[in-house]
C-alpha cells in the first residue's frame, strides 16, 4: 500500500504554533462570512442580478452542496498532500472567488464562485481542525479547539451577521465578499510562516469514485429538498418528490457500496467502534438544529415583525457572542485545569437553551432588542458549554488514522441537522401563519364591537388627515387586516422558538437512553474481546505438556504497533 505524507508540526516552538493556531482561525473566518452573506444579503443580490427565486435559489443549494462534499473528501485530501498546504490553498481559493463574486452580477458565474466557495469552505474546516488535533497534546485541546470554534461556530452564528448588516445598510452586498479577501490572505500569511513540520507516515486509500458519486448525488439531493422544500409546500412539487426518493436511493447504495469496500472506500467504518463519537455523531444533528435553526428565527423575527434594518439585526446577536466565546473559555479551562470531563457541560447548555427559547417564545410585536437580549444572551451560553463538550467527546478518543474523517462526518451530521431544522422551522411558520390568520379572521368581523369601535376610530384619524370618508373607510379596513397577518406572524414564531425548546425536551431522554444502550452494547463487545483473548493463553498452557518446546516469536516484529506520538 502506498504512503503519503502527513503533517504534524513541531511542539517546541510556541510562537510559531500560536501562528498556525491564529491562521486556522481566520481560515475558518472566511466560511463564516462566505456561508452567512445570503441570509441577510438576499434581496440586494436578487435586485442586482435580476435572478428569480428558482435561480437565486442555485446559490444556496451551490454552496451548501459542495460543502457537504468537501467534508467527506478533506480526510481523502489530507492523505495526498501536506495539511498546511491544503488549508493554505482552500483558504486562498475562497479568498479568490470571493474577490471575483464581489465584482461581477451574472448570475451563472456567482453560482460557479459559490461552489467553489462551499468546497473550499468544507476543506479548510476539516483540515484546519484535523491540523490542531494532530499538532498538539490532547490535553491542550480544549482551549485549543474553544479558539477554533470562535471562527468555525461563534462567528457565523453572531459575528459575520453584525459585519454584514452594517455593511449592507452602508455599502452593498458585494463588500462582503470583498471583506473575505484580506481575511485569506492573512490567513495564508500566518499558516506559511508557522513552524515546519515533520512527516509522518501514514496509509493512502484508493479514491473511491463510485462512493463519492452517490454521496454527492444524496448530499446534493438532500440539500435542494431541504433548502427549497418549504417553499414548494415539500410533497406537492414533483421535483421535491423525486429529489427525496433519489437522495434515499443513493444514501442506501452509498451505505451498501461502503459495507462492500471493506475499509477502502470513502467512508470509515472504524469511526463507529468508538462509543463517544457514535454518541456525539448523533447528537450533532439536534445540536445543528438548535444553532441554524435559532440563528435563523431571531434575525428573521426582528426583520419581519419588529421591521429592524439588517444593521440592527445583525447587532441584536452580536452581544451573545461575548458570552458565547466566554462560555467556551471557561468550559475550556475547568476541562484542561479542573479535568473535569466534557460530558458534563452538556447538560447545563441544553438546558440554557431550552430556557432561552422559552423567553423568546413571549416575543410580541411590540417588543425590542432590551426584551429579546436576556435570553439571546443566555442562548449564547448555552451554545458554548454545549459545542465544545460534543468536540471533545467526538473527536478525543480517535486516532490519527481516522481523525480527519470523523470531524468530516460529525461536521456533516451537524450541517444537515442545520439544514433540517431551518427547513422544518420554516414549513411551521409558513403552515402557523396561515392558520392563524384564518382563526383570527374569522373573529375579526364588523358585527363586533370592538372590531366596529377600532375601524371608526381609525376611519376619524384618517378623515382628520385629509381623507375623504370612502377612501378612509377602505384605510381603516386594510390596516385592520395588516394588524391581524401582523399578529398571525407574531403567534407563528412564538410557536417555532417554543418548538426548539420542545425538540431538545424530546431529543434529550432519546439521547441518553441511545447513550445507555451504546455503552451497554460496548461493554458486551468488549467482554466478548476479552474471553476469545482469554481462551487463547490458556489453549496454549493447557496443550504445553505435549507440545514441543519453541522458541518464543518476537510479537513486535509481526505485529505493527501504532503509537500515538502526541502522548508520548
Amino acid at each position: 500500500m502506498t504512503a503519503a505524507l502527513v503533517a504534524t508540526p513541531c511542539r517546541d516552538r510556541p510562537a510559531t504554533g500560536t501562528l498556525l493556531v491564529a491562521g486556522i482561525v481566520l481560515a475558518t473566518l472566511t466560511e463564516a462570512i462566505a456561508s452567512t452573506v445570503l441570509s441577510l444579503g438576499r434581496g440586494d443580490i436578487i435586485g442586482d442580478t435580476y435572478a428569480t427565486p428558482d435561480e437565486f435559489a442555485w446559490l444556496d443549494v451551490g454552496y451548501t452542496a459542495p460543502k457537504l462534499i468537501g467534508f467527506m473528501a478533506a480526510a481523502w485530501l489530507m492523505n495526498r498532500m501536506n495539511p498546511r498546504s491544503l488549508i493554505v490553498g482552500s483558504a486562498l481559493v475562497m479568498g479568490t472567488a470571493c474577490a471575483i463574486a464581489a465584482i461581477t452580477a451574472r448570475l451563472d458565474l456567482l453560482v460557479l464562485l459559490r461552489v467553489m466557495q462551499g468546497f473550499s469552505g468544507g476543506i479548510l474546516l476539516v483540515a484546519g481542525q484535523a491540523i490542531i488535533f494532530l499538532a498538539y497534546r490532547r490535553r491542550n485541546q480544549p482551549i485549543l479547539q474553544a479558539l477554533f470554534a470562535i471562527g468555525s461556530v461563534v462567528a457565523p452564528a453572531t459575528i459575520a451577521p453584525a459585519l454584514q448588516g452594517w455593511l449592507l445598510d452602508n455599502q452593498s452586498w458585494m463588500w462582503i465578499f470583498f471583506s473575505v479577501v484580506p481575511v485569506s490572505l492573512a490567513a495564508a500569511g500566518f499558516l506559511l510562516l508557522a513552524d515546519c513540520p515533520a512527516p509522518v507516515k501514514v496509509a493512502r486509500r484508493p479514491f473511491d469514485w463510485i462512493g463519492v458519486s452517490l454521496v454527492f448525488t444524496t448530499l446534493f439531493c438532500f440539500t435542494y429538498v431541504f433548502s427549497q422544500g418549504s417553499r414548494w409546500d415539500w410533497f406537492e412539487e414533483s421535483r421535491i418528490l423525486w429529489l427525496t426518493v433519489m437522495g434515499t436511493a443513493a444514501l442506501l447504495a452509498f451505505i451498501g457500496q461502503q459495507a462492500m469496500a471493506k475499509g477502502q472506500g470513502l467512508l470509515d467504518f472504524t469511526l463507529f467502534r468508538s462509543e463517544d463519537f457514535s454518541f456525539a455523531f448523533l447528537v450533532s444533528f439536534v445540536a445543528g438544529a438548535a444553532l441554524f435553526g435559532s440563528a435563523f428565527l431571531i434575525p428573521s423575527f426582528a426583520v419581519s415583525v419588529l421591521a429592524f434594518t439588517p444593521t440592527d439585526a445583525g447587532l441584536l446577536l452580536l452581544p451573545s457572542g461575548a458570552l458565547f466565546i466566554g462560555a467556551l473559555l471557561l468550559a475550556a479551562f475547568v476541562m484542561q485545569a479542573r479535568h473535569v470531563p466534557p460530558i458534563a457541560t452538556v447538560p447545563f447548555g441544553i438546558l440554557m437553551i431550552m430556557v432561552a427559547m422559552w423567553m423568546l417564545s413571549g416575543s410580541t410585536i411590540e417588543s425590542g432588542a432590551d426584551d429579546m437580549m436576556p435570553a439571546i444572551l443566555l442562548r449564547g451560553l448555552g451554545l458554548g458549554f454545549l459545542f465544545l463538550s460534543i468536540t471533545l467527546v467526538a473527536f478525543t478518543k480517535l486516532n490519527d488514522q481516522n481523525l480527519a474523517s470523523g470531524i468530516g462526518l460529525f461536521n456533516t451530521g451537524r450541517q444537515l441537522g442545520g439544514l433540517m431544522g431551518v427547513a422544518w422551522l420554516q414549513t411551521l411558520i409558513e403552515n402557523n401563519v396561515a392558520a392563524n390568520v384564518a382563526v383570527l379572521g374569522a373573529n375579526v368581523t364588523a358585527g363586533i364591537p370592538a372590531v366596529s369601535e377600532r375601524l371608526a376610530t381609525t376611519t376619524t384619524m384618517l378623515e382628520a388627515k385629509g381623507m375623504d370618508p370612502v377612501a378612509a373607510g377602505l384605510a381603516a379596513t386594510g390596516l385592520l387586516g395588516r394588524a391581524v397577518a401582523g399578529q398571525s406572524t407574531v403567534i407563528a414564531f412564538d410557536t417555532a422558538f417554543n418548538a426548539v425548546a420542545l425538540l431538545f425536551v424530546i431529543a434529550a431522554p432519546v439521547l441518553v437512553a441511545i447513550r445507555i444502550g451504546l455503552s451497554r452494547y460496548m461493554r458486551k463487545h468488549t467482554g466478548q474481546s476479552s474471553l476469545e483473548l482469554t481462551a487463547v493463553p490458556m489453549l496454549i498452557a493447557s496443550t504445553s505438556d505435549m507440545a514441543p518446546s519453541w522458541p518464543s516469536p518476537n510479537l513486535a516484529s509481526i505485529v505493527p504497533v501504532e503509537g500515538n506520538p502526541r502522548e508520548v
